[in-house]
Order: C-alpha cells, then structure tokens, then sequence
C-alpha cells in the first residue's frame, strides 16, 4: 500500500509540471553558469541541472529520502529578490521536497551548509508561487539544523 501512494504521488508530481525542452533547459543552464562566473562562486555540477557547493560538512550518517529534517535557509532568485527567509529552522519530510532540495540534501549530514542554485525543472517549474515567477532559477542558502 505503502508503495502504491508512493507511485501515485510521484505521478502527480510529475504530471504537475512542465516538461522542458532540451533548449530550455540548456538555456537555463547558461543563465546559471553566467551569474555564477558573475558572482565569482564555485560550485559543482550534478548531471541532474543542480548547482551546489557543501559550504560546511555535516557530521553523522547521510540523510535518507525517508527521514525528517529541521532546516533554517534564505532563498532568493537570481537578480536578488528574495522570495523566502527562515532563519528559526523548519522541519520537512525529504520525500515532500522539490528535486533541487532533496538531491541535495541526499548526499549531506547534519550540520551541512549548502549553497544550491536550482533550475526550474528541479524546482517550481512554470508554477507561479506568490514570490516565485514560473520558471524561476532559485538561489538557496540552506543549515541542515536536525535529522529524525
């Protein structure tokens, strides 16, 4: 039953979002590499689209898609509106996360800094949030505060 749901909530994810082009998202991906030689900042590349530098490891084992972290973060888009600042931490399930988040969050500790910059087919996609315009770039600073 349990894998069941599973299945239909990934369909829905899934089906909830657009599905970009090859152009797209090269496009999207010279708009990252720019504000990041802009900016001066050195970040890895994963195959998936992310960005993302471990600014302080985390000690512990590595977060599963099944736990429950506390997170304290600032998210921004990429001309430097913020969109989101929670500085008391918040607790997420992995699992409920955008891609961009959980990929992340899959290869780090407690204790992670995490510097991201997320496409948006790993984020809100060409779903418009009250701050966030469809196919939003999201900068996001992220503490991983707590893991259960």
């Amino acid at each position: 039953m349990k894998q069941f749901l599973l299945l239909v909530l990934s369909f829905m994810t899934l089906s909830a979002c657009k599905t970009y082009s090859e152009n797209e998202i090269k496009i999207f991906d010279q708009q990252i590499q720019e504000y990041i030689k802009k900016n001066k900042l050195n970040l890895d590349a994963s195959p998936s689209g992310l960005y993302y530098k471990e600014m302080t490891k985390g000690e512990g084992k590595l977060i599963q898609y099944g736990d429950k972290v506390s997170i304290s973060y600032k998210g921004k888009l990429l001309n430097g509106q913020a969109f989101d600042y929670q500085k008391k931490p918040i607790e997420f399930e992995v699992r409920g996360l955008i891609a961009g988040w959980k990929e992340a969050l899959l290869s780090s500790r407690k204790g992670s800094e995490l510097l991201l910059i997320i496409p948006p087919q790993l984020g809100y996609g060409d779903r418009k949030l009250d701050n966030i315009p469809p196919n939003s770039i999201l900068y996001y600073e992220l503490k991983v505060v707590d893991v259960k």
